[in-house]
């Protein structure tokens, strides 16, 4: 009998194995099961257009591109700059033929790096208290969904529990972050000048989620998780952790995003869509609670001060 694979291993082989055997990003579209702030309208890349010209840069890399919606919407909102998208899967139809795209992260980078709603997807230790009172780590059969626990969690991982998500009753839950920050800081140490830009959902120390926040999405709705390549699964980012692992500031999207910009045309209808569009991204309780982590590198100390993307806005408390 083998033993089962933490559940770290299971999600990470559902999301990127081979397309045969799994594989969700390698052979899904993202906007097929879920969407973001880059399906609704032109709000995100106004707002990262004006961000690139307010630090005097010319290039935004998209890293996680998807189908490459924002960079489409970059295009349209500022042709003149070069833009470059990093995703596994093929170049997908629609994107503009001066938009670059490529399977590999450079080595060295320059401009606004953004990852949205990357690091979510980025698979981690789950842990569990047992009754006990013992942090261990989750197996999980990836075709029955059956769980167990594991050995105590150990090492640095341990460590990083008990900096920043500290669990101690029985059934209590957590994801362990660790990898999500190494990941993010090792993209922001091969930025040689520009603006790191991760955009997640997540949490802080005071309101991390008991239970844990593993879930699911397919097809349009909240699912249970799944390993077996057909559901997204997915884990809120710890951002006070993610920050200052690198340095950053984090946002809240409603904080961030641009005011909507005035009709160019007369039309209600086009007037009351515009406003929607713009409710529908900074929503609270929606894609309005979105964290922006902002690491400056190779930048005035001053670049970002007083305010993001044509307006002032005050960095989210962690």
């Amino acid at each position: 009998m083998h033993p089962l694979p933490t559940l770290e291993q299971a999600w990470q082989a559902a999301l990127y194995g081979r397309p045969a055997r799994g594989g969700f990003y390698r052979r899904e579209w993202p906007a097929d099961h879920f969407t973001t702030s880059t399906h609704v309208g032109p709000e995100l890349a106004e707002s990262i257009a004006a961000l690139a010209a307010r630090c005097g840069l010319d290039t935004v890399v998209d890293v996680g591109a998807g189908g490459g919606e924002l960079l489409a919407a970059l295009h349209a909102v500022d042709p003149r700059l070069r833009l470059l998208g990093v995703e596994l899967r093929p170049r997908p139809p629609g994107v503009p033929a001066g938009v670059g795209w490529q399977c590999r992260l450079p080595r060295r980078l320059s401009g606004v790096v953004v990852a949205h709603e990357l690091l979510d997807t980025v698979p981690c230790p789950v842990v569990e208290v047992d009754g006990a009172g013992q942090a261990r780590v989750v197996h999980v059969d990836p075709d029955s969904g059956e769980e167990r626990l594991g050995h105590p969690v150990r090492g640095a991982d341990r460590d990083w529990l008990g900096r920043w998500w500290y669990v101690s009753a029985p059934g209590e839950r957590a994801e362990v972050g660790r990898a999500r920050d190494d990941r993010w800081a090792a993209l922001v140490a091969r930025i040689a000048r520009g603006v790191a830009v991760a955009v997640d959902y997540g949490h802080r120390r005071h309101d991390r989620p008991p239970a844990g926040s593993l879930r699911g999405y397919a097809r349009g709705r909240r699912a249970a998780p799944a390993f077996d390549g057909t559901v997204d699964v997915t884990a809120d980012v710890a951002l006070d952790a993610l920050a200052e692992r690198v340095g950053a500031t984090v946002y809240r999207q409603r904080d961030v995003l641009r005011p909507a910009a005035a009709a160019a045309t007369t039309s209600r209808l086009a007037t009351l869509a515009t406003d929607a569009r713009h409710a529908q991204v900074r929503a609270n309780g929606g894609l309005g609670e979105l964290g922006w982590v902002l690491s400056p590198v190779g930048l005035p100390a001053a670049a970002l001060a007083g305010g993001l993307a044509g307006g002032v806005a005050a960095p989210w408390s962690t």
